[in-house]
């Protein structure tokens, strides 16, 4: 009991009002600045991702597999968990603060992987590598180099937060209450299956990510459509629910314990940054390895992932829970999503169990390389062996702990990775500015 009210003491400082601000506003400025362009090229971005598989340019996996790479790691227990457990305990009006984390969040992912790309570097084995270190310390000079030590020291920890025991545990939570599976069991076969993807490093995990994320999400979005279409008369009343809610308290009924303005938009604003990555920094470690020889062509593709993440994915989850009355159950985390996918759909507890399954064994393959890049570049190419060895054991212990002591560290680790990244974004901004402008002021790169 006394771990995890010093977690909560913590978590509270970290994302506090300051945490909240930064955040928000970093994007907000950041969208501003570039006059709107990551709304507003939107469909831009997409026509460059389908272009084709391969890119032009120097990298080490295509333009496509490099944000199929970033979505296995956003799109993973946050679209489902996640946003649970905002509603669960922010109520409705924490779907508000997420969308609004994520509009402004586009043109913070944007700006960090025009960044990534801009400043990337090739290391001692010939793979591009970059990020917010690189970006930071490239970009800003050696004086700044102690914030790029910083992020990368923060972000190889973090992994084993957000990208790996959290990941790890929610699985083995639903494989254990859907199929009676217990966590040891789940704990191993994830240990052996992302064991067998790292061995094969960037190329292998981006191959995988390009064929999996795909697939998995499309099987997610369809059930979740269907419960929509079932109920499709309830959902303009559970927008404006979620709309009312986000600015005012929302009382406690039903198993639900009430829930202030500001209880709402810290859990949609920490769950929405938890989902998304948007001013986390990880996202562009995948971006910088695209085959690309524009960093602004890179961004409007990174953008498309905080959209299909959040204003997508995490906005069917939370209409379900909301228009199934499951968000005012007192259930909590996967076994709120569980709840409301059954009272619609046969197996639903099944279909939750799967999609979990699959979302979060990408995420453990996308943040394996998040964090083993963050390794590299404190301690050089000699940790990637050791690194991957400790990141599969990492796997069983989070399979097997509790999960309010997981998720409650995750949160403090995404805090502190942010920081360092934020104040290098705000710091480069003019940067990110001037090479967007000379983008697309030249006619010759729009299509």
């Amino acid at each position: 009991m006394a771990l995890q009210e010093t977690i909560g003491t913590i978590n509270s400082l970290v994302w506090g009002p300051a945490m909240l601000a930064l955040i928000l506003g970093t994007g907000l400025y950041l969208s501003i600045g570039l006059r709107g362009i990551p709304l507003r090229k939107v469909g831009y971005g997409f026509r460059q991702l389908f272009k084709g598989q391969k890119g032009s340019g120097e990298g080490d996996i295509s333009p496509f597999n490099a944000l199929m790479t970033s979505l296995s790691a956003t799109i993973g227990t946050g679209n489902i968990v996640g946003v649970a457990t905002a509603v669960g305990i922010g109520g409705p009006g924490a779907l508000f603060w997420m969308w609004c984390t994520a509009l402004v969040g586009m043109a913070t992912k944007y700006g960090e992987a025009v960044l990534a790309v801009e400043y990337r570097e090739t290391d001692e084995l010939g793979k591009k590598v970059g990020g917010p270190m690189y970006y930071i310390r490239n970009g800003l000079g050696q004086k700044w180099a102690w914030l790029g030590f910083l992020f990368a020291l923060f972000g190889a920890i973090a992994g084993f937060g957000i990208g790996n025991t959290v990941q790890a545990n929610s699985v083995a939570d639903a494989l254990n209450s859907s199929f009676a599976i217990p966590e040891q069991v789940s704990g191993l076969l994830m240990m052996v299956l992302v064991g067998l993807v790292l061995l094969g490093g960037i190329q292998r995990i981006a191959s995988v990510a390009g064929k999996l994320v795909p697939l998995m999400t499309v099987f997610y979005l369809v059930a979740t459509l269907i419960i929509l279409l079932l109920n499709l008369g309830a959902i303009p009343a559970a927008i404006v629910l979620v709309i009312k809610s986000a600015f005012s308290p929302v009382a406690a009924g039903g198993g639900f314990a009430g829930a202030s303005i500001m209880l709402a938009l810290r859990m949609g604003v920490a769950r929405g940054v938890f989902s998304n990555e948007a001013g986390l920094g990880s996202a562009p470690i995948a971006h910088a390895a695209a085959e690309t020889d524009s960093p602004v062509r890179q961004g409007t593709i990174a953008m498309l992932g905080t959209f299909i993440d959040t204003l997508v994915i995490c906005t069917m989850t939370g209409l379900v829970l909301i228009i199934t009355g499951a968000w005012n159950s007192g259930e909590q985390g996967a076994a709120l999503t569980t709840l409301a996918f059954s009272t619609v759909l046969p197996y639903g507890d099944k279909l939750v169990s799967i999609c979990l399954l699959l979302f979060a064994f990408s995420s453990l393959l996308g943040w394996s390389y998040y964090g083993e890049r963050c390794a590299e570049y404190l301690l050089g190419v000699k940790v990637i062996v050791p690194f991957r060895i400790l990141w599969v054991l990492a796997i069983y212990v989070g399979a097997t702990r509790e999960l309010s002591e997981v998720w409650g560290i995750a949160d403090i680790l995404n805090g502190l990775m942010a920081i360092p990244n934020l104040i290098g974004l705000l710091l480069l901004s003019p940067i990110i500015f001037k090479l967007t402008k000379d983008y697309f002021d030249t006619s010759s790169s729009i299509d």
